[in-house]
């Protein structure tokens, strides 16, 4: 039964290791049926089919992955890395630690055309000698909210509605004219920015502000950014997306794979900026502010490593559907910040992982650190194996055996919080500054295309949303305002519909009077 050549049997079983000797027909009274009860290789086989897809992720649904290697550079600009982290992986200059990176698209389902508009998830799994690293981020280097209470909203905003199952763009800008501070990802979003060329040519950040720890528990503050190195940066304009979309709606997918299999490699530079942890008045935003971006001039990007990807997964469910990450693994040298939509996520990610793919995901292969693992959890779920070596003692502390504390190499960082508890918003909002800077940062065709997808989509919202978004847009800046002001005058209310698709309602029409007639059979 075994290919000499794969090692892999090569004929058909069942998940017992039972031969199938005909898997063409049921087991039935007669060539015609019935079928009988006892069918117990079609019972296997179906009962399996009928579960073969877990809970679609609720975010970052449609994606692709591939395998690759992280390299550092053992400094972080000039300096060396240890002045500011004690995290093996950046130490030496050429220390290779393995890598799985998942790139996704946000709010569309696992079928969705990856040209829609919408942010890309750029997430990467560090197989460190210290255990896993992930660094979970988007392509677009700020978010739309600061405060993880208001996540479910937002994704209930950009998701179909709950009656029609159609994306809304009203229902979208109804949130955003409430919520200014999305205007800076908005801004990003409706422009080129949102909607990548594909996921080889894109940039990726960490979002969120993290911290890094020395080896004397000393502190920094930093952001992450994956900066493409050999294959440049790419985005699309909507009428470039949608010709691409008439074509193909798994390009994105199709690119990053076959670039790997013909050995055209993608790498990504990773920089990081820094800043003293504090509060840093001297800004006018809080550098805790996920919908900030730090000015480069004040911190400016320092290169730490470099990541190349040059394998794909073997199989796309077991590797890429099943990779499961989360804000909260981190290796030691790495913190967390108080920035609240990090300490939110902290949570989320892995909670949904312990739903989505069972409570023992952490040990499929394609999320298991290759380091050994010891604890003293039980039960659950497809468990696969006990990660302990004594079988009676899963309790600890212990006089007769079972597993010990690690030894403690470096003093924790302790940063010291004092305060009363409260359920307020950060003092230093300033929700219009970056946006019109990023809006003057534009070249002109980004700017025509902004604008243009902006007034489709506005022209689809009832006109006091539509005049709360102009006056938000004029405090970002005022010719951003009196653009999306002039495109909206005189255009009557569209009907409904996904972002950038223009009298989506139309379309619906349309396919009806192109059809063509056909007799009933």
């Amino acid at each position: 039964m075994d290919d000499s050549a794969t090692g892999k049997g090569s004929t058909l079983t069942n998940r017992q290791g039972h031969p199938v000797t005909d898997n063409q027909s049921l087991r039935t009274v007669g060539s015609r049926g019935p079928s009988t009860l006892e069918n117990y290789d079609f019972l296997e086989k179906i009962t399996h089919f009928d579960r073969e897809r877990t809970p679609e992720r609720v975010v970052h649904a449609r994606g692709a992955g591939a395998y690759g290697v992280f390299e550092a550079y053992g400094k972080v600009g000039d300096e060396p890395v240890s002045k500011y982290t004690r995290a093996k992986l950046f130490q030496e200059a050429g220390k290779r630690t393995p890598v799985f990176v998942r790139f996704s698209t946000v709010i569309h389902g696992a079928h969705s055309p990856e040209t829609l508009r919408d942010p890309r998830g750029f997430a990467v799994k560090f197989y460190t000698e210290d255990g896993n690293w992930d660094l979970v981020g988007n392509n677009l280097k700020v978010f739309f909210i600061r405060d993880a209470m208001k996540f479910p909203d937002l994704v209930h905003a950009f998701k179909p509605d709950p009656v029609t199952n159609i994306q809304d763009a009203e229902r979208i800008f109804d949130f955003v004219s409430n919520s200014p501070e999305a205007l800076h990802m908005v801004t990003f979003l409706f422009s080129p920015w949102g909607i990548p060329a594909n996921y080889r040519q894109m940039q990726g950040s960490g979002v969120n502000t993290y911290k890094w720890v020395n080896s004397n528990g000393e502190a920094v503050l930093v952001k992450y950014h994956w900066q493409p190195l050999k294959q440049g940066l790419k985005n699309l304009t909507a009428s470039q997306a949608m010709e691409v979309q008439a074509k193909n709606f798994n390009h994105a997918t199709q690119d990053l794979y076959e670039a790997i299999a013909r050995g055209d490699y993608p790498e990504w530079e990773l920089c990081i900026q820094w800043m003293s942890d504090d509060d840093h008045p001297e800004l006018d935003f809080d550098p805790l502010d996920p919908t900030k971006l730090w000015p480069e001039e004040q911190f400016p990007f320092l290169p730490v490593g470099k990541m190349t990807l040059n394998r794909n997964p073997d199989n796309y469910f077991a590797e890429v559907e099943q990779a499961a990450f989360g804000t909260g693994v981190l290796v030691d040298g790495l913190d967390f910040s108080d920035d609240k939509l990090l300490q939110g996520r902290t949570f989320s990610y892995s909670d949904t992982q312990r739903y989505r793919v069972g409570a023992n995901y952490l040990q499929l292969p394609v999320n298991a650190p290759k380091t050994p693992v010891a604890t003293n959890q039980e039960g659950g779920q497809m468990l696969y194996k006990v990660d302990r070596s004594h079988p009676h003692v899963n309790y600890e502390p212990s006089t007769i055996g079972g597993l010990r504390e690690a030894p403690k190499t470096a003093p924790d960082h302790e940063p010291y919080a004092e305060g009363k508890i409260v359920r307020q918003t950060i003092e230093r909002k300033n929700d219009y500054k970056q946006a019109g800077e990023r809006y003057r940062l534009l070249e002109e065709w980004e700017r025509d295309d902004l604008i243009g997808n902006l007034v489709s989509a506005l022209a689809t919202c009832r006109l006091e949303i539509r005049d709360r978004m102009v006056e938000h847009f004029k405090r970002c800046d005022p010719d951003y305002g009196a653009r999306v002001e002039e495109g909206l005058r005189g255009v009557g209310n569209e009907d409904g519909g996904l972002l950038g698709i223009q009298n989506p309602g139309g379309t619906v029409l349309e396919a009806e009077r192109k059809s063509h007639a056909a007799d009933p059979y």
